[in-house]
Formats: structure tokens, sequence, C-alpha cells
């Protein structure tokens, strides 16, 4: 059962249907029947019955799951291994499919495993203006993934919530909502409350002035009276303490405190120094002993729980109580100090966070006996501190309460009149003896009045949930001290149990009658216990706190209580904070039931939770606030906190206090109902406020367990608490799975749980979760341990097994989406601009003209004139050096040597391939110096050359396909390779994977005749096609862009004039040689310059990673040039090898100018750690730089250090600058600076310096005007280096003519510009140039084709992906892309794959947090699937269609609601 209020008085069974019931119990006892037999015919005897002991909570939940239709939610999918019990629903096959084909495998990214480095071929290629939503060719719609994504849809299109209307500004123009009170909510309506009082606490009957004055009396006049008797697990008596044992034993404790423990010849311990309790809760005797025994010595007990294990929940903060009590000496039993982790020298362990502990054993052989007329001179009645009672707050943190000995006394006297107790009577405690209500009535209490305490310990209640009964029955107790847990217990153990007897007790205490919860256990038990002589009178809920000890208890009628109350109250009046009594809605009610009245000699009233503590009206829930002498005084040590809780002034309305003495705050809330009864709704510590409304954790526990209660999650192991995120709570349930229970039940249940929640509470769980089988914290008794469960799933250590977030539900106050103006004419933004005094945003690199002689550049026009001229003039001049991965020169070239092998090549092209001028040749060749004779051989014969990367032999079937695709697209008439590259071409396993008898001509060109052309080529016009630049996007398009002879040597002179490129120069480049400035700077730029390259291939760096740098050691290379895979290789590969490269002398202060070669927003973090690592060989702090080109421009900027002879005046470029731009501003495509850690602040780099010739405009992505300085746009270019087109096969140039020839919609509309397709923004800086001039900085954002369009505002998915990969420390790397509008974030994680759900919610929350948007599906991966081309760049694109085809094989994939 579920335990939630009922609102029917239970009512006892017809007689004859008892006699049937005792009927079948002698059946089943002897034998007659089966046990089966007899539950099937008890359970159609009691039907009709049913609904008198049925909860009406769990029928109200049942009621609430009928109205809604079981709607399809998509259910996660897990991989096999991840599953305690797997099915065959769930599970991912593994990758059956082939891959699309890859154009750039190359580098491996991390050293540990191989990544796919793929950059698959979508197509062909299409426009900027791509629908995000289109999946690539070929993806099946019917997988498995894409089905579940539609339910998903179908779920969120249900309509939400009414749309909030108000906002608040978080201090910016994007404006988070804030729920508005609704104007139809209930508010309190009753006149203001007044005080209420208790009866006043009788002084007259005599007893005695103090307990130690009790203690005494009892212990000389009345030895032999019993006072404690101990169980064990078996439920046999082990000892029962007298009160003369108990007198002795104490005094004798108390001189050995006193008397017998020095330090250095000084006593220990002073009176009023704290000393810790450490007891089991198997053994009150010693506690009894220790407790007394610290009070006579004057000493104050600090009882705590014993520590396990060094890790047990929560002993951290038990240790900051200890220090900041300043406790050096803890108490324990012989059998606890054995049973302690005990440190290598046999100490005792310090645990985490405690304090230095010496340990003393008080069993008696190690207690000194005190002299006969010794007696300890204790003060028991002032307003010191007796005995500090330890409180774990909500987040966690533990507090001690500190409690007088007049407080104490008075508790005791108010507890003997509220509960009769009378001398020599028997109380059954089952609580924990050490605090709360345990320890006010079974330890101090029942000696005030000479009281036997039968203690029932924690781990007999396990074994046989009867024992307590049992007790009370031999005993005959008059009263005993429960939870409303141990009624429940028992209930489910009780049958066939005839003999059990309570027709003794007059008072059944229910320490915790203030849980809304306990009610129905109240009146279960009734229902069963009635017919074995429990009178419904005896039940006396209480209510109690640890700062104001007892609140109220109810009193049985014999002791002048008034009959018991309930109140059904309306669930949503609660959670306004009103009280209605519920009529018409039946379904969302509490049931709660009074907890008597005010304790003797208190006054109580309530106050409002939040704000001054105004008293509040009769029909609203407060505070309840308490003034007696009878509570805690303070916290021990927190001056601030304790003002506000132990000194609370509550004032009328007018400001009026309402009484010349302090109260204190309880930390319950509730009201005052009629009869003056005190009825409480919740705690403080479990309230959450979500929006406007407040939910109690325990009404929302109550909830989840009546669906199905007991099938899927145990009782009491659930957990609920709330989290903040993006400025509200948000309710998080977590709970732990039974091992038998399969994932679909697990997950009918979850939604079955969000539904009746949704349902009965009007409200959202953001996160469910359910753990494995004894994996929550426990608290020392059982029960969870809140505050260390919330911890671990904000840290990601809770390790669930099934996991369900729903944000979209819950989360509803995200910025308003962003409507796009109607665009601002062109002449308007042109005024605006200046009238805002800003620029409009356009650069250019230095002018040609000023620069050198145009007679050399008219010389240099063809790259084929060049290397003849080379030839002729240096012809013994070293252009190239190939090296190996041992670092060893494979290959060299000199001026005149690669002269003659381009001859060789032109005459093969010609006499062999029989190729005309014109023909398209492609070059199939591993990075070195064939490559590039092979390149001057085709110029030299007329044809154009196409670089292509040649397929990987071990992964032909996907590599292959996109080599044949090339040779296709770019219509390539031959093929040039080696011997080796040849045979793979046209192998069996090439035949696999491609058709080979479709292959052009392939030559082999490692023996070819040595042979002379008759006569070099000569273009026409420098406007004729040079070569081919064919390259793969990040998002998937294979496009090849034709380079005139113009725009080629345009393109080396930009280069050789920005680097100071001449003869004299070494530059080591480790960089692929297929595509972009890569294979400029491979193949081009030493030919044309004249310096001598050093080729580093970034292949051999997966052999030896620190090749590249040794080279660059080795040359003295001033410039270097590497990619960003590169160097993260180095960054990772060589993070502990520093000292040993120095011992082998790699020294790189040589370096002036280190350039990453990328088409990407700089990586800050990356370059920065790359110097900070490589600092200690000497590489200077600046050197580290970035450039920045693309498909119609390969080089935009670079950024050359202190370069040549400049260098030596100090007037050379200045250093990269880093500006901090506002993250929210960019979402809407502005620019707004702001200061380095400022919140949302997002570090961005300049991309390098622009070319001399090259001119860049920011324009507007849709209206195509130029942009101002503030402004976010896409980047245009103008140079005589751009490319002239895009060539393709389909005649698809209409599509992209404008990316070549666009022109500005106003402003200077005759300029031809070139759309890069990235977006940035540019930034006149403080520096000036060489030349004086101020230096504008161009700022690359991102690629305009891998935006997501989100809620109207343009995201970055790279800032997406730092923050996800910011949120724990498993995850290796991350990838988002978008699919029907629902942000898809990819993982993969690095670690245990049972740790792979944890990753679920710090994802979605990290998410929220800063960039306010809800994460639609998580997809949990294994290390290197996410697909990265060589240049180091994530292919988003084809991860998506791998997930879409369930090709991914993930560990998990969570469907967020």
């Amino acid at each position: 059962m579920a335990d939630r209020g009922c609102p029917l008085e239970a009512a006892p069974l017809p007689a004859e249907v008892l006699e049937s019931l005792a009927e079948l119990e002698l059946e089943l006892s002897e034998g007659d029947i089966t046990q089966k037999g007899y539950e099937k015919k008890r359970a159609k005897l009691l039907a009709r019955y049913i609904p008198l002991i049925q909860d009406v909570h769990t029928e109200a939940v049942q009621a609430a799951l009928a109205k809604y239709k079981e709607r399809k939610m998509p259910m996660p999918s897990k991989r096999r291994s991840v599953l305690v019990h797997s099915s065959v629903e769930t599970y991912t096959p593994p990758d059956l499919h082939s891959a699309p084909p890859d154009v750039t495998t190359g580098l491996a990214e991390h050293s540990h495993y191989e990544r796919p480095q793929v950059a698959s071929v979508r197509g062909v290629p299409r426009g900027h203006g791509r629908n995000v939503l289109e999946t690539a060719d070929g993806v099946p719609v019917n997988s498995r993934v894409s089905s579940k994504i539609q339910q998903l849809l179908n779920t969120l299109k249900r309509p939400k919530r009414p749309p909030l209307k108000e906002f608040f500004v978080d201090d910016f123009e994007e404006l988070l909502e804030v729920q508005q009170p609704d104007p139809n909510q209930p508010k309190p309506e009753g006149e203001q409350m007044a005080v209420l009082q208790g009866e006043p606490l009788s002084v007259g009957t005599p007893g005695p002035p103090s307990l130690l004055a009790a203690l005494q009396l009892w212990g000389t006049t009345q030895p032999k009276a019993p006072c404690l008797t101990a169980l064990d697990t078996s439920g046999k008596a082990t000892y029962t303490l007298t009160y003369g044992k108990l007198w002795s034993r104490s005094l004798k404790l108390a001189y050995t405190l006193i008397n017998k423990l020095t330090s250095k010849n000084e006593p220990l311990l002073k009176p009023g120094d704290r000393v810790a309790l450490v007891f089991p809760n198997s053994d009150p005797v010693m506690f009894m002993v220790a407790f007394y025994g610290c009070l006579l010595a004057e000493l104050v007990p600090v009882p705590i729980e014993v520590p396990l294990t060094r890790k047990d929940a929560g002993s951290q903060q038990v240790g900051f109580l200890l220090g900041s009590c300043g406790v050096t000496l803890a108490l324990t039993t012989d059998a606890c100090q054995k049973g302690l982790p005990k440190a290598p020298t046999g100490e005792v362990a310090t645990f985490k966070g405690w304090p230095p502990l010496a340990w003393l054993v008080i069993d008696g052989k190690h207690l000194t006996k005190p002299p006969k007329d010794w007696y300890p001179l204790a003060q028991d009645t002032g307003s010191g501190t007796a005995y500090i009672e330890y409180k774990t707050s909500k987040e966690g943190s533990t507090v001690g309460v500190t409690v007088s000995h007049s407080s104490l006394l008075a508790q005791c006297q108010a507890l003997t009149q509220a509960c009769g107790y009378m001398e020599a009577e028997t109380l059954t405690n089952v609580l924990d003896f050490k605090r709360d209500a345990g320890l006010w009535h079974g330890v101090l209490t029942s000696v005030m009045n000479r009281m036997h305490v039968v203690s029932i310990p924690y781990a007999l209640m396990k074994v046989n949930p009867l024992s307590w009964i049992q007790k009370v029955c031999s005993y005959k107790a008059q009263a005993a001290l429960v939870k409303s847990r141990d009624m429940h217990w028992s209930l489910l153990a009780q049958r066939g149990q005839r003999d059990v007897c309570l027709s003794s007790l007059r008072m059944l205490i229910v320490a915790d009658g203030a849980n809304p919860w306990s009610i129905s256990s109240c009146d279960a038990f009734l229902n069963v216990f009635q017919s074995r002589g429990l009178r419904p009178e005896v039940i006396c809920p209480c209510a109690s706190s640890p700062e104001a000890l007892t609140v109220a208890i109810r009193r049985p009628p014999d002791l002048g209580g008034p009959p018991p109350r309930k109140a059904v109250l309306s669930m949503n009046g609660l959670s306004y904070g009103v009280i209605r009594v519920d009529t018409e809605e039946k379904l969302s009610v509490l049931t709660v039931q009074d907890v008597g009245q005010v304790m003797p000699g208190a006054s109580a009233c309530v106050v409002k939770v939040d704000g001054a503590p105004y008293l509040c009206k009769t029909d609203e829930i407060g505070e309840i606030c308490v003034n007696s002498i009878a509570t805690g005084t303070a916290y021990y040590g927190l001056l601030g906190i304790t003002k506000n809780i132990f000194e609370t002034v509550p004032v009328t309305a007018d400001g009026v206090p309402v009484s010349d003495r302090p109260f204190t705050r309880t930390g319950l809330l509730g009201f005052i109902g009629p009869d003056n009864l005190v009825f409480v709704v919740g705690k403080l510590d479990g309230l959450m406020v979500v929006g406007v409304r407040r939910h109690n954790a325990d009404d929302i526990v109550a909830t989840a367990l009546a669906v199905e209660p007991m099938k899927f999650v145990y009782r009491g192991r659930i957990a609920v608490f709330s989290v903040t995120v993006l400025h509200d709570d948000r309710i998080v349930l977590v709970a732990e799975q039974r091992p038998d229970a399969s994932e679909e039940d697990s997950f009918q249940w979850m939604s079955r749980v969000l539904q009746a929640i949704d349902s009965i509470h009007q409200v959202g769980v953001y996160c469910l979760a359910l753990v494995p089988a004894n994996t929550l914290p426990k608290a020392p008794l059982g029960g969870i341990h809140i505050s260390e469960t919330k911890q671990r799933f904000l840290e990601g250590m809770l390790h669930p097994c099934n996991v369900l977030m729903c944000p979209h539900t819950c989360v509803t106050n995200l910025p308003k989406p962003r409507q796009k103006q109607p665009e601002v004419g062109p002449a308007s933004m042109v005024v605006g601009n200046l009238v805002a005094g800003k620029r409009i945003a356009q650069a250019s690199g230095r002018e040609l003209a000023h620069l050198e002689d145009s007679d050399q550049a008219r010389k240099f026009l063809f790259l084929a004139d060049v290397l003849q001229w080379r030839a002729h003039t240096t012809p013994d001049h070293p252009l190239f050096l190939l090296l190996n991965a041992k670092g060893t020169v494979t290959s060299t070239a000199t001026c005149i040597q690669l002269h003659k092998r381009a001859e060789r090549v032109a005459a093969a092209l010609m006499e062999k391939g029989r190729l005309d001028a014109g023909d398209h040749v492609a070059l199939v060749y591993p990075p070195g110096v064939d490559l590039i004779a092979a390149f001057y051989g085709c110029l030299y014969c007329g044809c154009v050359p196409v670089t292509v990367r040649p397929p990987h032999p071990q992964n032909l079937g996907t590599t292959l396909p996109t080599v044949k695709m090339i040779v296709e697209v770019s219509k390539s008439a031959c093929v040039l390779s080696t011997q080796a590259i040849t045979r793979l071409l046209k192998s069996k396993e090439a035949a696999a994977a491609v058709d080979v008898r479709t292959w052009p001509t392939i030559l082999d060109t490692d023996d070819i005749p040595k042979k002379k052309v008759a006569s070099i080529f000569r273009p026409p016009s420098p406007d004729v096609l040079a070569y081919l630049d064919f390259s793969v996007s990040t998002t998937g398009i294979l496009a090849g862009v034709k380079m005139s002879h113009a725009a080629t040597s345009a393109l080396c002179r930009s280069i050789k004039l920005q680097c100071e490129l001449y003869p004299s120069r070494q530059i080591a480049i480790c960089l692929d040689p297929y595509c972009g400035l890569g294979f400029a700077l491979w193949c081009l730029c030493s030919v044309y310059s004249g310096h001598q390259s050093v080729l580093v291939p970034p292949l051999e760096l997966e052999s030896n990673v620190s090749l590249w740098l040794s080279a660059v050691s080795q040359y003295k290379a001033r410039v270097t040039f590497c990619s960003y895979s590169v160097m993260e290789m180095c960054t990772k590969g060589l993070g502990a090898q520093t000292d040993a490269l120095r011992m082998k002398g790699v020294n790189l202060s040589c370096v002036r100018t280190c350039m990453v070669v990328a088409e990407e927003r700089p990586r800050i973090s990356l370059t920065q750690s790359f110097s900070k690592l490589f600092k200690d060989l000497g590489l200077p702090a600046r050197a580290v730089s970035t450039t920045f080109g693309c498909r119609v421009n390969v080089a935009i900027c670079l950024q050359p250090n202190r370069l040549g002879k400049l260098a030596e005046q100090g007037t050379t470029g200045p250093d990269p600058t880093t500006v901090y731009v506002d993250m929210r501003a960019l979402r809407h495509d502005r620019v707004r600076l702001v200061e380095r850690g400022s919140p949302h602040s997002l570090p961005l780099m300049e991309s390098g310096k622009i070319l001399p010739g090259v001119k860049v405009i920011i324009a507007h992505t849709e209206t195509k005007g130029p942009l101002g300085d503030s402004h976010l746009g896409e980047i245009w270019v103008s140079s005589p280096h751009n490319a002239t087109g895009y060539y393709t096969v389909y005649g698809e140039e209409t599509l992209h003519a404008d990316h070549f020839s666009a022109r500005l919609s106003f402003g200077d509309t005759q300029t031809i510009w070139a759309r890069t397709g990235y977006l940035g923004f540019l930034r006149r800086t403080e520096l000036t140039d060489a030349s004086g001039e101020r230096h504008d900085a161009l700022y690359v954002v991102g690629s305009l084709d891998e935006t997501l369009e989100l809620r109207g505002m343009r995201y970055h998915p790279i800032d997406i992906e730092t923050s996800v990969i910011r949120a724990h420390r498993s995850i290796a790397e991350c990838a988002v892309f978008t699919w029907t509008n629902l942000l898809v974030v990819v993982v993969e994680l690095d670690g245990l794959e049972q740790d792979a759900l944890d990753l679920v919610a710090l994802v979605t929350n990290v998410v929220l947090e800063e960039h306010y948007l809800v994460v639609g599906v998580v997809v949990i991966v294994d290390p290197g699937v996410i697909p990265i081309n060589s240049r180091g760049e994530k292919q988003r694109m084809h991860l998506r269609d791998g997930f879409l085809a369930d090709q991914l094989d993930p560990i998990y994939v969570a469907y967020n609601m």
C-alpha cells in the first residue's frame, strides 16, 4: 500500500467476516490449505471491504492514470553490455551498413584509439541555403532511430501549459520568462491568526528538581528498578540496566573523565568541553552510561553515528561539526572500537574532514572506581549547554543544536505532563536513542520518571518487523515509541500472529506523525490491530524538529485531548500556500491528520515562509514557530543563522511584535485547525518551489509509490529533491529498481509516474532516474541520505541504470524565440551606421603595387616558367627535403632534378597517355616529391592536375569510393600514381568496393623512361585553368574549385610577401598536400619563392609523434606550418616527454612563427596549451598564430610573427589579438565586446593578418548589404588569387554562381566578391602595422553551413560542444547537430559503460544553463566514433547520417521528453 491519507474513518469488519477469516487462519496453520489458496480466499472475503483499507491516494493515482491514454513514449536504446537484463527491443545492432565513402583519411586524433577520419561525401555540392533538416541520400527513413524520434515529436506536440506572459531581464536583452501570479490562483481570505497558548506547565507536582537529581534519587533509593533493557538481533534480552547500575557506572565514568585523563600533567578536559559519543544502535546501555557520565562530569555530550567506512555518506560534514565544536575526545565501546577502520599503526583511522581525536573505551575494566564519598559538583539547572544534537540540513551540511540544562529539564517536564508518564511504566522504543524523540523519551524523560525502557534495535526490526509488538505484549508496555514505517512493516508481517495483544498500550506515539503520509499507516494499523486490543484513541501522532524539540503531540481523551481530526485538502491550494478543503476534485487531495495540541508551557504561531515573519491568515500555510523554555537554544558556533532561527520575532500585518519573547522556527509547514489542533503538511527541507508554486518532496514520493507500489521500486528507497537549472527549481526523482524488473517494465513505470505526478500535482518532473538496488547512500537508520544523493547526481556519480529527462515539459521559462524583424532598407542601414558612429566593416591587406617591381610579377605569371628559370639559373639549389617517421631524409629535389622529373612525366602523359592540352589528370600519390614532380609534369604538357588522397589499404571499403568519385567528377582522362597504389587500385579488394573496369588509363610513374619533351606547353593566357582543388567540406559536400594560372601565381606572390620567403629561407611543413593552403605550401610556394621546404607527412607522426618538432629544431626552421590535428597529437602525445626531448637536443627557440592552417574559428585553448607545453623547449611565447582560408580563397589571412629585416627594427605585424564577445549577442548576429571572465563571454582570436592584395568585407547573409563593425555577417573576399569558380559535373554552377561573383546590394556595388560561407566580424585594433596604419583584425566565428537555427537564433556547434565537454571528466569528445528541430548531442564516453547514464542529466543541464536550449536526444558512444577529417574538423553531418541510419552502435540513447 502506498502511505497516504484516507478520508474514511476506519470501520471494523462485520462479525461473520471476522469468523470466516479466523477459520481460514486455522486451516492454514494446520496445513489444510496452501499459502496461495489462503491468500486467494482471504482476498475474496475482504474484497467488499477493501475501500475501507485501501488508501485513497492510491485510488486517486490509478484514476489519474486511467484518464491518460497510454502515450507511446520513445524508450531509450541501450547497448547489451549496459543492460542488467537485456531486452531485444532496445538492443542496437552493431554497424552492419557500409559507411559512406571517404576523402580525407589521415591522422588519428587520439593516441589510444583509432578515430575514423572520414570526410564523407554527401552527394554533389549544394548551396549555402541547404535545408538543415534534410537527411543524406540513402538514409533509410524507417530506421529505428527515426521512428523513435517521430514518437518523441508526437509526444512533444501535445499542448504545453499555457504560455507565460511576463519577463525579467537577465542582465541583457535576452529575456528569461518569469512566472507571474495567475489572477485566478487561490489567495488566503481568513482573519489574521492569533498566537496559540498551550496549557501551563504544572509546577506543583513534587518531582526531582533536575535530571541528575532524579538519577541520584532513583540510583540510591530504587537501585534494583529496571531502567533499560537491551535486545539482540534474535529479540532476546541481553542485558537489563538497573537504576543502581546506571548511577554507579555513570559516576565511575565521570570520575575517570575528570581525574584520570591528562596530557602533559594538565587535565585533558575542562568543564563545558564537548565530547563525541560514538555508539552503535545496538548498544543503548553503554550510550546511556556515557551520556549521564558526561552530564555528571560537566562535559557536553555530542552523540554522532558510528563511521563504518572512510567514505560514509555525510561523514565529512560530521567531521566539520566535530571540528567546529572543538571535540578532541570520543567515547566508545570495546566492540565498537575494534570495528572501526584502522590506520597502519593500529590506531583508529582519521576520517575525511575529521579533527584528530583521542578514543576512550568506557567498558568497566577501563574505568577507575571513584573514592567512596566522591560526588561531582555538576550544576544542571541553568542556561549552560547540556548536550548538542546533530542535524543534517537540506544541503547536506551538519550543524549542532545546543540544548541547555533548563531546556532539557523543561522538555522532560512537558513530555511527562503531555504523555502522563508515571513511575515504573514500561516504554518500548524503536527509534534511534541518540537523538530526537528516541533520546527525549527513551533516555531523558524515562529517567525523570523512573520508567523502564525496552530498546528495539534497528537490526532486529529488519529481521523481525513484529518484534516491537511482541515486546509491547510480553512486557505489557503502557507506551510505545515508533515511526509510521514500523507500523507499515508490522502490517506486512502480521499474518498468523494470533497471540498478540495490545490492550496494555495507553499511548502509541508516532514520532513522524507530522509526515503527511503517516496517516495511512495509522489507519491501516488500527484496522488490523483493533481486533487485538488496540484502542483507537491510543494512537498519538506527534511533531518535532531538531531546533524546537517536541512541537505538538496528540493526547488521549483521559489526558484531556480533543477528538482527533482529519483534513482533506486541495493539493492545488496547498501549492499556493492556501488551505482549501477539497470538495469536487477528488484526485489531487492531501489527507492529513492532526498532531495534537501545542506542548504544555509553550505558545505557537504560523508565520510566512519567505521574508519578514508576518503572522499568517487562518487559511494560509506557513512555518510553525514555537516559544517555550523547552526548545533548543542555538546552532553551536553559528551566530548568524542562530539569530534567524532561534530568535524570530513574529509580527502582525501592521508590523507589531506579537510577544516580547523570541520564537524558534521549527522548519515545519502547517496551520492551526479547529479545537486548536496543529496540522503539519510538510517540512521546509522538502519544499521545492517550481515557478510560483510550492511542492513537498514527501507528497511527490507518495504519488510515485502509489503507481504499482511494490512492483519495480523498493518502498522507502526513493528520493525526491530539486536542483536549480536556469533560475528555477527542477524536480528530480531517484529510486532503486528491483533487480528482477525488466527494461520495458521500468520504463513503463517511469512514464506512469510522470503522468501521475503531472495529473495530481500539476508539475513536471525534470529527471527520473532508476539506480540498481542498494546503491543509494543510506542514512544511519535506513532511509536515503538525500543530500548525498543530490550531490552524486550533480557530480555525475549516481550511475543510474535508467534515466528519463523531461526538460521540454518542465522548462517553461526559456527566453522567447527571436522574431526576425522585417529587414531595414539599405539606405537607412548606412545612415543608421553613420549616426551610431559605426564604420562599415571592411579591411584590406597591403597594396601589391607598392611592394615589388611588377617586372618580376610578370615574369613569374606561370609556375612552369618559374621552375624552368630556376633550373637554368640555380640548378643545384635544393627546394624539397622529405622526411620519414625516423626523421631521415628519404628524397630530395633540387631545381634541376625537379625540372627533369617533370619533363619525364610530361613525356609519358603525351606518349603513353596520349593526352591533349586541357585534359584532366588525377594524381593519386602519398605525400612526397613524386606528387610535386607529377604536378609540374602536368603543367609542362598543358594538362590540368587534380590531387587526390590515395585510398587507405586497411580501409578500402570506405576510402576507395571517394577516390573513384573524385576521378569521375573531375572528368580525369588519366590517373598518375606509384606502382604500389596502381596495384591497389586494380586489386581484388578494390573490386569489392568499386567497379575497377571503369578506371581511366592508369600510369605508374615509378619507372618511366628518361625523356625530354619536345616543347614545354605555354598557356595562351593567364586565365587558363592551372589545376583543380577538390575537397570535402565539414558538411560533407565534395566540390572542386578552379584555379587559373593568374590566381595561382598571385597566391604564391601574396604568401611570399606576407611570410618574407627568400631562397635563403628554410620552412618546415607538416600538412596534407591534397587541397587548400596545404597543397599550395607543399607544391607551389617553394618553386615560386625559391625557399627550401622540409616536408613532414602528418601520417608519419602516428608512429613518431615528435617527428615534426624534431625536424623544426634540426633544420632551425624559422617558419613552420601545421594543422590542428598535428598540434593536438603533439599536445596529447608529448605532454610528459618534454624533458626527454630536451635531453635529445630539441630546441624550438629558432621558431619565429608557427602557423596553424585551418578553415575554422581559431582553437584558442589548443594553441595556448601547445605554447605553454613547448615553452620549456624554447618555443617563443608569441610564435603560434592562425591562418584562415576556404574554398573560394585558400589564403585570406596569415599571421607571420616578427620576421626578416623588419624584426630587427621591431616593426613587423602586431601580435594576434584576442577579444571577448557576449555569446548571447552573437546568437542574434551582433558583436558585443565584454570583459574577460564576464558571464557568457567567449574568447575569439583573430585569424591572422590579411594578405597583400586581399580585400575583405562583412555582408548580411540574406540582404547582401555591407554591415557595421558591431554585426556578425558573412565574410566576403576580393583578391587576385580568388578561385574562379566551382568545377562540378552536373553543371550546378548556377547554384553557386554568387559564391564567386557576388555584388553588394548597396554601397560599393561594382566590386566582384567571393562569398566564403563563413561568419565573422572585423575590428579595428589599437595596434599599428609596419606602415603605421591601424591594424584591422578579422575574427572568424564559424561556418554558415554548420550553424544551427534554433528558437530563431543562430548557434555555433563548437560553443555548445565546449560547454558539454566541460560537464563531466569522462566526456572525451562531443558533436552536436539538429534533426527535425531537435538538438542532438553525441558524446564520447572515456570511462566505464555503466557510468554512461550519468552524462544524460549533466549534458541537458549545461546546455540549458549556458545556451538556453533544450536537448532533444543525448547519444553516448565509444571513443573515436565522432568522425574527424585530416584537418582535425568534426564531420557532424556524416555523424548525423550514421545516427539516423542506426550505424553508431551507441552505448545509450536518451530521448528527452
